[in-house]
């Protein structure tokens, strides 16, 4: 959840750091999310040296630029899989104020939601 500005710099190195710790599904939603789904993608192609992408290490990106956080969360909840691996969900928040309660009933709601 991109609700601030950030550098590209900034961005490119958390992509990097997304890949490296082992994300296979990034979800972007909010500011630039497209910018955001685009540079997971090429730090996964760069982990590989732009080269064959094993299955177990393929990261599926997608953005929702105009799709509320409830929507994003259904979405994470009751869609996004992985081929190869059984997938655990890490929310990270690019905001300049923590709003972990509020997130943590959002993604609740969408997990009991059929």
């Amino acid at each position: 959840m991109i609700e601030e500005k950030v550098t590209d710099d900034w961005r490119e190195q958390v992509s990097r750091w997304l890949v490296a710790s082992g994300c296979l599904y990034m979800m972007a939603r909010g500011d630039e999310c497209s910018r955001w789904d685009d540079s997971v993608d090429y730090a996964n192609l760069e982990a590989f040296d732009y080269g064959d992408i094993p299955d177990e290490r393929f990261v599926m990106t997608t953005w929702h630029e105009r799709q509320s956080l409830a929507e994003v969360f259904w979405f994470a909840a009751h869609c996004a899989y992985h081929p190869t691996i059984e997938l655990a969900t890490v929310i990270l928040d690019i905001a300049a104020a923590p709003r972990e309660a509020e997130i943590r009933t959002l993604y609740n709601d969408a997990i009991k939601a059929s």
